[in-house]
């Protein structure tokens, strides 16, 4: 009887097996068995596809980072959804990448309340001076640093105007962390507008921000984008991608190759006037914003404050503008 019973228990497992096998793989083989029939012009294998490399100078610290940071890295996973969410609307809005939110998690893991050492705060870390010009509220009462869309907000208008000046997001994100002056300075001494070459005349902490970000990239992307490639680099992909779209014969860029969105000329524009700010002049006086023309204004109280901040920098960055 036991035996009976086991022999019966025994076919019903198997025929559960073969049943729930052949639905899985099913499609799977169908799709394979459809695709070995396509001419071979409208067949594309992966490995043809550009990938988006990891620059070699940069490989070494990515790997440690990702080894040693892990166990942040994972908490901040887990409490990630709602911020990015609000990040995400925000970078859509001012037409910028959306991997531009991990930057965040490299200034404060996301954290509104994160305070440092010099007196940046909130979760993208701006410095009192630069918030105001960016038209945040500093004041014991209300400091809008802390608020997340707000301080989005300001952080994606500080991002495009950076980006607006260097058009390279790696000198983007090391201007970010210690301002343009140094960036400029590494330029004028490197003779080169290349990270990857001007970055041991940058401050230790910009170089190592711009590594780290890019290895937060790739612990939550698993790739890399346009914002872990140098400006020729990002030339380099989009003329592979147009050889690749060529070759097969395709009417349009496949969207898995580009996995970010392609700023718009009329979006790279300043929200304040950064001539002011920096001592740095911008070729365009006249600036196009959401087709829209407008003439950039008179700085205000807080912008001549910043402005007196930045002093300091206008000989070198002048000498630089020969270079840029």
């Amino acid at each position: 009887m036991l035996k009976t019973q086991f022999v019966k228990a025994f076919y019903l497992c198997s025929a559960f097996l073969l049943i729930t096998t052949s639905i899985t793989v099913g499609p799977l083989a169908a799709r394979s068995i459809h695709e070995s029939r396509l001419p071979v012009k409208e067949t594309v294998s992966v490995s043809d596809k550009p990938e988006i490399r990891l620059n070699k100078k940069g490989a070494l610290f990515v790997k440690k980072y990702i080894r040693n940071s892990k166990d942040c890295l994972v908490r901040v996973r887990k409490r990630s959804v709602v911020p990015f969410s609000i990040i995400d609307s925000v970078l859509n809005i001012y037409h910028l990448p959306l991997e531009l939110k991990y930057l965040a998690v490299i200034e404060s893991e996301l954290k509104p309340s994160a305070l440092s050492h010099v007196g940046a705060r909130g979760p993208w870390q701006l410095m009192p001076a630069t918030a105001q010009v960016l038209g945040l509220k500093t004041n014991h009462q209300n400091d809008e640093r802390t608020n997340y869309c707000k301080s989005t907000i300001a952080a994606a208008k500080y991002l495009r105007d950076l980006y607006a000046q260097f058009n390279d997001w790696l000198l983007v994100l090391a201007a970010y962390n210690g301002g343009p002056r140094p960036v400029y300075n590494a330029i004028q001494k490197s003779g080169s507008k290349n990270f990857w070459v001007l970055q041991n005349y940058l401050p230790a902490e910009s170089r190592d921000h711009v590594k780290k970000f890019i290895a937060t990239h790739y612990y939550f992307e698993g790739r890399g984008s346009e914002t872990t490639l140098t400006r020729a680099e990002n030339i380099e992909f989009k003329k592979m991608v147009k050889e690749f779209v060529k070759s097969n014969h395709s009417p349009k860029i496949p969207e898995t190759i580009l996995p970010y969105p392609v700023i718009a000329k009329e979006t790279q524009a300043v929200s304040f006037d950064m001539n002011q700010l920096i001592g740095f002049k911008i070729d365009a006086k006249v600036i196009t914003t959401q087709n829209k023309i407008t003439t950039a204004s008179q700085p205000e109280t807080s912008e001549e404050k910043f402005k007196r901040l930045m002093k300091e920098s206008a000989e070198s960055l002048n000498r630089a503008s020969k270079i840029i």
